[in-house]
C-alpha cells in the first residue's frame, strides 16, 4: 500500500500524475521486496493495468477491486441543456459514463486522513 502520510504527493503539490504514481509504486516494491522491478518495467505495469481499466468500460464491463472500490458504466439520461452563447435550448442525447465507487475502507482512510490533516 502507498503511505497515506506522505506530506505531499508529487512536484504538482495535492495531485499526482502517473509518473509520481510510478515513482510510487516502484518505491514500494523496493522497500518490500527489493530492488526486483525497474521504473521502464513499472511503468509499463501501470500502464498495462489502466489500458485493462479502459478496454473492460468500453465493453461495458464493471470491475470491483476489493478494498479500493468499482468503476462502472452509468447511464446518463437524455435532458435539456442551454446553450451557453445564444441561451436557446438544446437536447443532450443520453450516454454511457464512467463512474468511480469508492470501497467503505477506501471513505475510512481518506476520512481518517482528512481528520488528522485539519483537527
Amino acid at each position: 500500500m502507498l503511505a497515506p502520510d506522505s506530506p505531499t504527493l508529487g512536484p504538482s503539490g495535492g495531485r499526482m500524475t502517473k509518473a509520481d504514481l510510478v515513482e510510487k509504486v516502484t518505491a514500494q516494491i523496493a522497500r518490500t521486496a527489493g530492488p526486483l522491478i525497474s521504473k521502464k518495467d513499472c511503468a509499463r505495469v501501470v500502464d498495462s493495468f489502466l489500458d485493462a481499466v479502459k478496454a473492460a468500460l468500453a465493453e461495458q464491463h464493471n470491475i470491483e477491486i476489493r478494498g479500493f472500490g468499482t468503476f462502472k458504466i452509468r447511464q446518463r439520461k437524455t435532458r435539456m441543456a442551454r446553450n451557453p452563447r445564444t441561451g436557446d435550448p438544446v437536447e443532450v442525447a443520453a450516454r454511457p459514463v464512467p463512474v468511480f465507487k469508492p470501497s467503505k475502507e477506501l471513505r475510512a482512510m481518506v476520512a481518517e486522513a482528512s481528520e488528522r490533516v485539519s483537527p
